[in-house]
């Protein structure tokens, strides 16, 4: 019995050891974004497999990609091309290098080109021919004299494309920071480890104006932490070109980040805030006096100047209100809550917007087109414009989903504000970036338009009464506040901090021009009526069209 009862058992335990046979022992990726299938093969389709991963690897795709991994592979390629690589060069679609034998005894500083979509290749000295380039000195080699007469000298420039590959975390796509044009620059000796050089290496990289709100810094790329860092760089920053300045080599990038720390966005807030609260005061008062002025006055019944003040004066109180609601709520709630206060924040800013571009239209056909502008239903027409037209963009962008948290972060990654507002750039830009610019110039021609109007009437009455050229720019500054010229100041705040603080304290503060000017518009004394020749009150249609 004894010899079927092991020959039972020996066939168990071959049937167990068939099924393990027939499935794997553990789970590998198979996934070359995950860096394991291929790390140590350098063929060109292993190399554009991977390359593809400079996309894919985004902050929402985090399980598909292994970022460690990703990053030692090309760190590993550089030292490979160096050491083991027989080519010179190597040109694909998103990495161009050079290999060259370096002779240790050099006597000058050698300067190779990173001409962008162009292999490296060494030149001679003249920068103006060759904006982007590289330049080693001399010591470098002269240290390198005990290890043999000749070194060889590795360049790669990798284009890493819009993924997270190689960003780390001083990158946020959420706040504008990058690499410039997504190129780093490898430098390497292979194994030789480069660092503490008595003289510094030079990488110069050519780019457009970029404003003084934005930090730009020369960094390494850290293979210990995985991060970029700048230690043991300098950066010399001009109007169309940085010098990065380092003293080792590995690979290099000139990091482009918007500077707006802690303490200047709680300035600007607290200064938007007081303001939004005095304008909500104010533009409460300007909706209370039309009231009042409508039930004891006749001709506010009919008039349409002062309910397009009042419907301004509406949208602007109520996205006060909205403002308020959203950066003093921060981002607690749930994702529809965030949702519904970004959309409600951008609906009434919009509804502002088409407002003050009413006012600037109903401006043009009092002061310039003044005879034969009759409208039937004209207010109802404005308001279905004022209000209707701004929802179907809330709409249609909410529809695509646009909205939900939103941060700022400062140079150092930390996040300075955080409110319900756009997380889809492209719907930011043309919804609010471009509505806003396209009103503010139309705005813009208009008060033109006025302004020529309104001095040449100064200048055929300048002997008739005195004051009149101080007239019309007091009436100016009224009617840009209409017009919403100060929010033009938004183009201007890429400047620096000041214009910031401008910025926002003149659009916070623009219901308190409303109410100023509404009083001096609708409840005047009786010389300034017999004296401003119309000038002051340049939105009734009876004065202009006399005029």
């Amino acid at each position: 019995m004894v010899a079927p009862r092991a020959l039972g058992i020996l066939l168990l335990l071959h049937l167990a050891s068939g099924e393990e046979d027939s499935t794997p022992k553990y789970e590998e990726p198979r996934n070359v974004c995950q860096g394991f299938t291929n790390m140590n093969s350098y063929e060109d389709f292993d190399l554009n497999r991977t390359a593809g991963c400079f996309s894919k690897c985004t902050r929402s795709q985090k399980k598909l990609c292994h970022l460690g991994n990703l990053q030692r592979y090309w760190l590993n390629f550089e030292t490979y091309l160096v050491e083991r690589n027989q080519m010179d060069t190597l040109n694909t679609s998103f990495l161009t290098a050079f290999v060259k034998s370096i002779n240790t005894n050099v006597s000058e500083d050698l300067y190779f080109s990173l001409t962008p979509s162009q292999i490296p290749k060494q030149v001679t000295k003249d920068e103006h021919q060759h904006p982007d380039r590289v330049r080693l000195p001399k010591s470098l080699f002269g240290s390198l004299k005990s290890g043999g007469p000749m070194v060889r000298l590795g360049i790669i420039v990798l284009d890493i494309g819009p993924g997270n590959v190689f960003k780390g975390s001083l990158l946020s796509r959420e706040d504008g920071s990058r690499v410039l044009n997504n190129r780093i620059v490898g430098l390497t000796l292979g194994h030789i480890n480069v660092t503490e050089l008595a003289e510094p290496l030079e990488i110069t990289f050519s780019h457009q104006y970029q404003p003084p709100n934005m930090n730009l810094s020369c960094e390494f790329w850290d293979a210990t932490k995985g991060d970029w860092s700048s230690k043991g760089c300098s950066t010399e920053v001009g109007v169309r070109r940085t010098v990065c300045r380092c003293d080792h080599l590995t690979f290099f990038a000139l990091l482009l980040r918007p500077i707006l720390d802690e303490a200047t966005v709680r300035a600007l807030i607290h200064i938007s805030q007081a303001g939004c609260g005095t304008s909500m005061i104010f533009l409460a008062f300007t909706i209370v006096l039309y009231v009042v002025l409508r039930f004891s006055r006749q001709r506010f019944k009919s008039e349409d100047a002062p309910k397009i003040h009042v419907a301004l004066s509406i949208s602007l109180f109520l996205l006060n209100l909205a403002f308020f609601l959203n950066v003093g709520q921060r981002l607690k709630g749930s994702n529809t809550a965030c949702w519904a206060r970004g959309a409600v924040f951008h609906y009434f800013l919009l509804c502002a917007f088409t407002w003050m571009g009413l006012e600037a239209f109903h401006l043009y056909l009092l002061v310039i087109k003044v005879f034969n502008t009759y409208f039937s239903h004209y207010f109802l027409k404005l308001s279905l414009m004022g209000w209707v037209l701004p929802a179907l963009i809330v709409i249609g962008t909410g529809i695509a989903n646009s909205y939900g948290p939103y941060c700022i972060r400062d140079e150092k990654n930390v996040i300075t504000l955080e409110l319900c507002w756009f997380r889809e750039k492209t719907a930011l830009y043309v919804t609010v970036y471009g509505y806003c610019l396209i009103i503010f110039l139309f705005s813009a021609v208009i008060l033109s338009l006025v302004s020529w109007k309104i001095f040449t009437l100064s200048s055929a009455t300048a002997g008739k009464e005195k004051g009149q050229h101080w007239k019309g720019v007091l009436t100016l500054l009224g009617l840009s506040c209409l017009v919403g010229l100060p929010w033009g100041l938004a183009l201007l705040t890429s400047l620096g901090q000041f214009t910031a603080y401008v910025f926002a304290l003149f659009t916070s503060l623009q219901g308190v021009f409303i109410f100023c000017w509404f009083i001096v518009l609708y409840c005047p004394s009786q010389s300034t009526v017999t004296s401003s020749s119309g000038t002051a009150r340049v939105d009734h249609a009876q004065t202009v069209s006399h005029e």
